[in-house]
């Protein structure tokens, strides 16, 4: 009796060329991942370089690119850096907002502590009660000291002004009979930190103390009383800077 034949699978090809799709999808999929990846980074570090070199005065800072020639095609001239003490109030924000961001990182003080914004005189730092200052208290914290130390040395060469707020509740103490000594207390510990530290001339610093006279929230909440209770330190810009 004759052993019926083995069938031959022409077929077994197929698994082979299978396995070899599976691994070549496998390759595409991780390269497409690192492209994405890169693009991410290359985006990060191509905001940093525009943002860095429009500080300079290097780019333009209503271009999206910087132009590395003139409509003629010749090199195009480099646009000279801003003069010390004659940045503009957003140059300064942002600056500012770094060493905040550096310091926040550090834990010298907590997020929010210190708050910027662009005023009618110019760039205005927010210090916060919280962060600097004991309640009905004219006594930095010796904790905010380093915070206030790097904020104070990046401050350029220009007249500031210095005032103390409060919120709208009475105090009434030895030391304080009003919110108008405290307010302005606290702007003279402020004012007197920064002279010490030799950064500004003490001709071109004034404090003064306003109470709860000049509030940025409503005093009716307990978070509207918290914004309230702060020590501005404005950078004067402009006129503001040559009374």
């Amino acid at each position: 009796m004759k052993a019926p034949k083995k069938h031959v699978n022409h077929e077994r090809w197929l698994v082979s060329y299978a396995d070899f799709v599976t691994l070549l999808f496998a390759f595409f999929v991780v390269l497409f991942a690192s492209s994405q990846a890169d693009k991410k980074k290359q985006q990060q570090v191509a905001k940093a370089m525009t943002v860095a070199f429009t500080e300079m005065g290097v780019f333009d800072p209503h271009s999206k690119t910087p132009a590395l020639t003139d409509s003629t095609g010749a090199g195009a001239e480099p646009v000279a850096p801003p003069v010390p003490g004659e940045e503009t109030p957003q140059q300064l924000k942002d600056h500012i907002d770094r060493i905040l961001s550096e310091q926040v990182k550090m834990k010298h003080i907590s997020e929010g502590s210190v708050t910027t914004h662009i005023g009618r005189d110019g760039l205005v730092i927010s210090l916060h009660e919280a962060g600097f200052f004991a309640s009905g208290s004219a006594e930095v914290n010796p904790s905010s000291t380093p915070m206030l130390t790097a904020l104070v040395d990046a401050l350029p060469p220009r007249p500031i002004r210095v005032e103390g707020h409060t919120d709208n509740i009475p105090i009434h103490t030895a030391q304080f009979a009003t919110n108008w000594e405290l307010s302005t207390a606290r702007a003279s510990a402020i004012a007197r930190f920064v002279i010490d530290r030799g950064t500004i001339n003490p001709a071109d610093v004034a404090a003064a103390g306003y109470a709860e006279f000049h509030p940025v929230a409503t005093n009716d909440t307990q978070e509207g009383r918290t914004q309230n209770r702060r020590v501005d330190i404005i950078l004067l810009t402009g006129q503001a800077a040559s009374r």
